[in-house]
């Protein structure tokens, strides 16, 4: 056949093109063969460890002698203790001889003889007692000091397991997630890195002689049995560990398979490591196209380093068998999941320490040893297996980027105090010759990026997106420190690639890996099919189509007879949902039974359904204005008629009652209560030279050092409110309303009180922290806090969860504590707060209210709030943490000490903002008011008298409606 040449030509083309992809494919991407690029030299690079870190600690000690020496203190030999009171025991939990219990406050000191001066490893047997349910946190002290950042913070985990041997169903055959209990028993652990970035246990030196040793309590108590200074024995290599399989004459096991469910883990380390539903593919073990399978575990929730899953198996035969895996790692792509594996306690051997779990979209069968399997000695008889998450080869390029984003915070700082957030284009600031040595730093942080990013690639065998952010802030670096007159014009970019940084570094740490099943078997075996075919796949998907058509995934748990149940609605995600019901079905309705049908909805249809008369007979998780709204339109029930209503409201601050008071009832029940706390960076502070403010007054003496800093102080601009509707009042207005001893409405909430000379003063006092002080009007807290540009300011408290876990790299560097506040005459100081919050709240139209209101009462209930608080915490994390509005819950929620007797000194001065018919114009016209005289320079007294008129009119038009004027007269 002839070729034209036009045909030709594109021909040429094609395979020219193909060609050059390939070419950029090897350059961009790695070989093609996917093998590992060569290696980096980033192992051998001297790259400084920060001072203060355990890298720089082991180097300073590094020379020492590793004696081969146990030496035990017996826990009960306690020298002294102060702050707590310390219990000895005897025989606890089977433990021969004496053991201590140490409270969650509080130091404990023993002294340690130690024969010979060097590094020892040193673990603590412990038994983690009940607590509010979270890891036990201690610091340790070797001779008075903290030896280094991380021996201030050392994690003992509880154990955990399955509340319920056999996984339990609902009425429509769908399975129940099993809750977690906690299974406590008797551990030795070694201290190490909480964090992971050091794989090994802490080595600490200790001098000759006495030695005084001590346990600061962080959170939890725990009971101690001893301490132990020792060396940790390192596992043979594979290749050592065969040999001696041979000479023992060790064999492989005959026509073995033994399958072990990843649901049926018999321990973990945490509640979040509960057994998942899978119905991604039809190969999953249990399977159901349509109903509910309790069938694989893991997930995004097994991610952090240190976390492990115990197994339980039974081996009929002694022998070598092989171990392999049946999972997914879809949630890193570009990089591996790795994990340590122990057999009853012990690494096997070395290469045990990092096995890694490819990324694939597909389930796959992961041998340990690959296409050559390891052996593995077993006797006949009972044996734990436990893989745990751990970081291997990434571990020390996490903490160099770390320790470099820490210094890169630095320079933005110190860059920051020069030429401001906006700088001035026009202007040379001359900044290789004010900071030569920060432009040095520059270019050295450019460098390690560079090599970081290189050895990125290494791990991951190719070029990706992990690396990618490394190599573009390590350019930007390296141009901004040939080019420092350029600097200024690039702050905003630099800034959003040091936030990127950051987010960075959580991402890479994780390592999230699903397991659908173990197998322990015969070397040679035939495994286990991994995946489901292509027919099989697309049969799935298209019955999963039909019956979702049929079944019923808004309704959670059982489902009963309308006519016999409550119906409760409620508005958060469906892990909440699912633990609440499961809570219900174990609790509530045993113990009352009273039937619920819990529904997962969007509140936004509430008030349409109630008109259309589909409504529940009880709405959780509500803003806190629906209860008087509702009220106002005889469409919520009021509470205080009930007998016990007085003994339930006990549980709450007043404050948290106060939104839900209407024309002499009360039409809800709180369920969360936030309020605002001070957060400020201790380093930043430190640096400055500036003290923590207690009052406004050091507040306005603060702002001038540090604008002159190029910093600012925060202030929340919007209310807290958890209502999609409605606008709540400033915090910082209500803050200087309530701590000037006045009222938000007056005439029992007929009118405004903004034209009180007192709500006047407020209003200006507030305005003028923006038009004199020049704080900033928009700004993203938890970012600008994180980097620095607002090392101190006011937020809700529940950015303190989103702090503590998504900005690692400032950890142990910031603190919360009550709000500033307004100095008496007698010398005290009113630290008044509004807050916000939400509310569970029954219909007027409710069937059974009597059982509507034994529903109320359980939910807000401390055994119930409690639970329920740590279940979410276990399922999503401590940003899940709850801001429950029951007093006695909250101090059984895992706060640590200190930060919990904040909170609490703090929201002894929480006020509640009263909900008022028309109310909703107050927040959205004070901030009006706000607005015309920030922003367009008018008179503060003026605004807000003129905006008060609208509100006193809504309010007037909303009482005559709701016929309030004609009740009172």
């Amino acid at each position: 056949m002839r070729i034209s040449s036009n045909n030709k030509a594109i021909l040429i083309a094609i395979v020219l093109i193909i060609g050059v992809l390939l070419v950029y494919w090897r350059v961009a991407y790695g070989s093609v063969d996917g093998q590992q690029p060569a290696g980096t030299g980033f192992e051998e690079m001297n790259i400084p460890e920060r001072e203060g870190s355990y890298g720089a600690y082991y180097a300073q000690h590094e020379g020492q002698v590793r004696p081969d020496t146990v030496i035990k203190v017996e826990a009960e030999h306690y020298t002294e203790a102060e702050g707590m009171t310390v219990e000895i025991v005897d025989g606890h939990a089977g433990s021969p001889g004496e053991s201590i219990i140490t409270q969650e406050s509080g130091t404990v000191h023993w002294q340690i003889e130690v024969p010979e001066e060097g590094l020892y490893n040193i673990a603590i047997r412990y038994y983690p007692i009940n607590g509010k349910s979270s890891s036990i946190e201690r610091q340790l002290l070797i001779n008075g000091v903290s030896p280094f950042d991380g021996a201030e913070r050392l994690a003992f985990p509880r154990i955990w397991s399955n509340a319920l041997s056999k996984v339990a169903q609902d009425n429509r055959g769908n399975d129940l997630r099993p809750g977690q209990i906690e299974n406590p028993m008797w551990q030795e652990e070694p201290l190490k890195d909480m964090e992971g970035y050091y794989t090994e246990p802490y080595a600490f030196y200790f001098k000759a002689g006495v030695n005084k040793l001590s346990l600061v309590s962080l959170r939890e108590p725990m009971m101690i049995d001893y301490i132990k200074l020792y060396q940790i024995e390192k596992p043979l290599t594979y290749e050592q560990l065969l040999a001696d399989y041979e000479e023992r004459g060790y064999k492989p096991a005959l026509d073995q398979m033994i399958q072990i469910q990843g649901e049926d883990a018999s321990m973990k380390s945490s509640p979040m490591l509960y057994p998942l539903m899978d119905r991604s593919s039809p190969a999953t073990e249990p399977y159901h196209v349509s109903k509910m399978r309790v069938n694989t575990i893991g997930g995004q929730n097994w991610r952090l380093p240190g976390d492990w899953i115990t197994w339980s198996i039974n081996v009929p035969e002694t022998g070598l068998y092989q171990i392999a895996v049946k999972n997914k790692q879809n949630f890193v792509q570009g990089m591996d999941s790795a994990r340590k594996l122990y057999i009853d306690g012990q690494i096997p051997f070395k290469e045990m320490e990092q096995i890694r779990f490819k990324y694939d979209s597909n389930w796959k069968m992961t041998v340990m040893g690959d296409e050559e399997p390891y052996l593995f000695y077993l006797a006949k008889g009972k044996h734990e297996l436990k893989l745990e998450v751990t970081l291997g080869d990434i571990s020390r390029l996490l903490r160099v980027v770390e320790n470099s984003l820490r210094e890169i915070n630095e320079i933005y700082r110190t860059i920051l105090m020069i030429v401001g957030s906006v700088p001035d284009r026009n202007r040379d600031y001359r900044l290789q010759a004010q900071i030569p040595e920060t432009v040095a730093k520059i270019a050295e942080q450019s460098k390690l990026l560079a090599a970081a990013a290189s050895e990125m690639d290494r791990i991951s065998g190719m070029k990706s997106e992990r690396s990618a952010l490394l190599t573009t802030l390590s350019r930007q670096l390296a141009d901004m420190a040939e080019r420092p007159d350029s600097i200024p014009q690039r702050m905003d970019q630099f800034k959003a690639n040091m936030g990127g940084l950051g987010t960075w570094m959580l991402s890479v740490r994780e390592q999230a890996l699903e397991i659908d099943y173990l197998v322990v078997a015969s070397p040679g075996a035939k495994l286990p099919k991994a995946d489901a075919a292509w027919w099989e796949k697309t049969n799935h998907e298209l019955l999963s189509f039909g019956y979702s058509f049929l079944e019923d995934y808004n309704s959670i748990g059982d489902i009963s007879d309308k006519d016999e149940a409550i119906t409760v609605w409620i508005g958060a995600g469906r892990d909440q949902a699912q633990v609440l019901k499961a809570m219900i079905d174990e609790q509530f309705t045993p113990q009352t039974n009273v039937k619920v049908n819990l529904k997962l909805v969007q509140m936004g249809v509430l008030l349409p359904s109630i008109l259309s008369g589909t409504g529940p007979d009880v709405a959780m998780q509500v803003g806190s204005d629906i209860p008087v709204n509702f009220a106002a339109r005889n469409a919520s029930q009021d509470l205080s008629i009930f007998p016990d209503f007085t003994e339930v409201s006990k549980r709450f601050m007043d404050s948290a009652i106060v939104p839900f008071r209407y024309d002499g009832g009360t039409y809800g029940l709180p369920e969360q209560q936030l309020f605002p706390m001070l957060f400020y960076r201790k380093d930043i502070l430190t640096e400055l030279k500036l003290d923590v403010p207690q009052t406004w007054e050091d507040v306005y003496r603060m702002i001038p050092v540090l604008q002159k800093n190029n910093m600012e102080f925060g202030l929340p601009i919007e209310g807290q409110s958890q209502s999609v509707t409605q606008l709540p009042p400033n915090d910082t207005f209500m803050m200087f309303l309530y701590q000037n001893n006045e009222l938000l409405y007056k005439n029992n909430g007929a009118a405004s009180n903004l034209d009180s000379k007192k709500a006047v003063q407020a209003f200006e006092r507030w305005t003028e922290l923006y038009t004199s002080y020049k704080l900033p009007l928009q700004y993203d807290f938890s970012n600008r806090f994180r980097i620095g540009e607002v090392p101190i300011g006011i937020a809700p408290y529940s950015m303190y969860n989103m702090l503590s876990v998504f900005a690692p790299e400032i950890r142990g560097l910031w603190e919360f504590v009550p709000v500033p506040g307004t100095q008496l005459p007698d010398g005290t100081i009113r630290r008044d707060t509004g807050s916000g919050g939400s509310a569970t709240v029954m219909m007027e139209s409710a069937k059974d209210k009597q059982g509507s209101w034994e529903f109320m009462k359980w939910w807000t209930d401390k055994e119930t709030q409690v639970r329920f608080g740590r279940e979410m915490e276990a399922l999503m994390g401590a940003a899940a943490r709850y801001p429950t509005a029951n007093v006695e819950a909250l101090a059984d929620l895992p706060w640590p000490v200190k930060d919990y007797q904040n909170l609490i000194k703090q929201w002894q001065w929480v006020q509640g903002i009263p909900e008022v018919p028309g109310g909703y114009f107050t927040g959205r016209h004070l901030t009006n008011a706000f607005r015309e005289t920030v922003i367009e320079g008018a008179n503060a007294r003026e605004s807000l008298l003129d905006y008060m008129r609208y509100i006193n009119e809504e309010i007037q038009i909303k009482r005559k409606e709701f016929g309030l004027d004609r009740k009172e007269q």
